[in-house]
């Protein structure tokens, strides 16, 4: 069974960007696709601040990135970057874990002067992990995202168009991947 994964990278579990991971994964599970979400919560900190690439968290996380047809990072910005813990979990993880996987990168900041961290920072990070298809992304600012909606969090039209607009474009890649896949 084909599925995605959907990473954050926020190491609070009530922050925007875990709001926003798990809006889309209901999305996705409302189109029927199946979504295994990863926080950067789910680790030990002793094994993401020691680098124990061969612990069995880190090992599981790469089988099922690998078996993924696609990747969602969401990210708050800390200092115009993704997340510090974000960072570390990637690094222990292979040099080709994306490979052949498009990803869908959303970052949650606190004002537009970070919009470009997607492009400068976590663009280069995932090109370095062989991600084959990395979509334009979509920053969104800490205003638009309501905490006590879980439903709907965003709360900016144009904001809400660009990361539909831009989901539906990723699952749409998923699945032509998928169906190519299929008839090989």
């Amino acid at each position: 069974m084909s599925y995605i994964v959907a990473i954050s990278g926020s190491p609070s579990s009530e922050s925007r960007s875990s709001i926003l991971t798990n809006y889309l994964k209901r999305e996705a599970e409302q189109n029927g696709i199946q979504i295994k979400e990863i926080s950067v919560l789910d680790f030990e900190p002793d094994v993401l601040i020691r680098g124990i690439y061969d612990h069995p968290s880190i090992l599981q996380v790469t089988q099922e990135l690998k078996g993924a047809s696609g990747v969602i990072i969401v990210s708050p910005v800390y200092k115009a970057a993704y997340s510090g813990a974000l960072k570390t979990l990637l690094d222990l993880l292979p040099q080709d874990v994306l490979k052949d996987k498009p990803v869908f990168p959303l970052m949650v900041g606190g004002s537009g002067a970070h919009l470009l961290a997607i492009d400068y920072s976590l663009k280069p990070l995932l090109a370095a992990l062989s991600a084959q298809t990395i979509l334009k992304g979509v920053y969104v600012l800490d205003k638009f995202v309501d905490k006590s909606d879980l439903r709907n969090p965003i709360k900016d039209e144009e904001v809400q168009s660009k990361v539909t607009v831009q989901f539906k474009q990723f699952i749409e890649i998923v699945s032509n991947l998928r169906s190519s896949a299929e008839l090989k």
